[in-house]
């Protein structure tokens, strides 16, 4: 059986993610989004609320699995027996960045792989931070996040 795992912040997770998780659920039995808690950035929404509202994005999906984690994605990966990282590239930038990361992990872990999809055109410019920001500025961001997201978002913030 074929298990990749998908690790993100997902603070929160937008329409380009869920892009790249139908799309990489094709292509393994099973898929593993990994929501991990960034230490270099203050949170948006709790972890326990972005697994919610992911699993709700993702219920659809028979072969997808939600799950927190802290540590290293290495650990976590040789742990649960996952070969495969799936990441999402927007830009050049990404690739740069990703690139790195994929090969500090393979030099650590010669048995773990990276596989990346390129967003699609309509998804590149949506991040999680433009998110954020535009709703802390009153914008609009139901056409970048599921609802479920975007539920999660307005109960959260206006307790």
């Amino acid at each position: 059986m074929s298990t990749a795992i998908f690790p993100g912040s997902f603070d929160p997770v937008t329409e380009g993610h869920l892009d790249i998780i139908r799309r990489a659920a094709k292509h393994f039995d099973k898929l593993v989004v990994g929501v991990f808690n960034n230490i270099r950035k203050k949170a948006f929404l709790p972890v326990e609320l972005r697994v919610k509202a992911l699993e709700e994005a993702v219920s659809d999906m028979g072969n997808v699995e939600v799950v927190a984690f802290d540590g290293l994605l290495a650990d976590y990966m040789t742990e649960n027996d996952i070969p495969v990282i799936v990441r999402g590239l927007r830009s050049v930038t990404d690739f740069e960045y990703e690139q790195g990361q994929a090969q500090i992990i393979k030099d650590i872990h010669p048995e773990l792989d990276t596989f990346f999809l390129l967003t699609k055109p309509q998804y590149s410019f949506i991040s999680s931070s433009v998110v954020r920001e535009m709703y802390n500025f009153g914008g609009d961001i139901s056409k970048l996040v599921p609802e479920s997201v975007l539920i999660a978002i307005e109960h959260f913030n206006n307790k």
